[in-house]
């Protein structure tokens, strides 16, 4: 792996726990579909850097999700039920997006970013752990 892939790998994870917290201040300002936006965003990001730590990228959305699945949900080295929520989160996203008068309840998005956070953590333990293990214990993300 290459200084310039670490630091990429580095950036999205910092890019999803920034987006974390955008997504706690429009929740708690009662911007429910920023919220989703970032919450999904936030996901992405970890996935793209966890995907970038065997040397794959999608230039689409769908393409992520697609290699997501394949390498990492379907082998079992991630739980089942984070593909469900980051599809679910993608999904979400795009209807607030894209869709007119979605409305989501705060209940369900506070929810969602509970389990986003635990997604991102866990998914940061995994580069983590592959950081580690091809000798750039240096280049560890940790929680600022």
């Amino acid at each position: 792996m290459t200084p310039e892939q670490t630091t990429l790998i580095r950036y999205r994870m910092d890019r999803a726990r920034e987006s974390l917290e955008e997504a706690r201040l429009l929740l708690d300002a009662g911007r429910l579909n920023g919220s989703v936006n970032r919450l999904y965003y936030a996901c992405f990001y970890a996935v793209s850097a966890l995907l970038l730590t065997q040397g794959q990228s999608s230039s689409k959305h769908s393409g992520v999700r697609a290699l997501f699945d394949r390498e990492w949900i379907n082998t079992d080295k991630v739980p089942r039920e984070v593909g469900r929520l980051y599809r679910k989160l993608f999904n979400s996203r795009q209807q607030g997006d894209y869709s007119d008068l979605v409305q989501f309840q705060e209940t369900e998005v506070r929810a969602w970013l509970a389990q986003a956070t635990q997604l991102v953590e866990l998914l940061a333990r995994q580069v983590e752990d592959v950081l580690s293990a091809r000798g750039h214990s240096d280049d560890v993300i940790t929680d600022p």
